[in-house]
């Protein structure tokens, strides 16, 4: 059971469900569509605006 407990966790982490979360507590918001389609026009344009190297 702990198993699938973590690998769940990781798996909501990797698809940004965690990071849609945290960004509902921080806002104070309730989820909906557009406050979702908010979230990922900024993390979006954050993570790619980033520079790389190499």
């Amino acid at each position: 059971m702990r198993f699938f407990t973590i690998i769940w966790r990781i798996l909501k982490e990797l698809g940004d469900e965690n990071a849609y979360q945290r960004h509902l507590r921080v806002h104070n918001r309730v989820h909906s569509a557009e406050e979702y389609r908010h979230f990922q026009t900024e993390h979006f344009r954050a993570k790619y605006q980033r520079a790389k190297c190499c």
